[in-house]
């Protein structure tokens, strides 16, 4: 049964270990459906090629020795994207 997201609702898709065939069906609808997309390398960046046209994706990778984006920022922008899409809900 496909469900579809609520506004502002946030899901959790974890990438296993890089494969995007071990991407679950769940995980594959979470990403056509949603509205933002937060993302970082380690998860399958081929399965970007699956997200709504219309979605922001949001880079948050975190390169070793390089350029990251603290967990802090980033439990930021989940909190921040979800609440502008309550802000909606009627």
């Amino acid at each position: 049964m496909q469900q579809e997201l609520k506004p502002g609702e946030v899901v959790l898709v974890g990438g296993g270990p890089g494969d995007p065939d071990l991407l679950t069906v769940a995980g594959l609808r979470a990403i056509q459906q949603a509205d933002v997309v937060v993302h970082d390398r380690l998860g399958p960046v081929s399965s970007l090629g699956e997200v709504n046209p219309d979605a922001e994706l949001v880079n948050v990778g975190k390169i070793p020795r390089g350029a990251f984006t603290p967990q802090e920022e980033i439990n930021g922008i989940l909190i921040d994207r979800a609440r502008r899409g309550c802000a909606s809900c009627v």
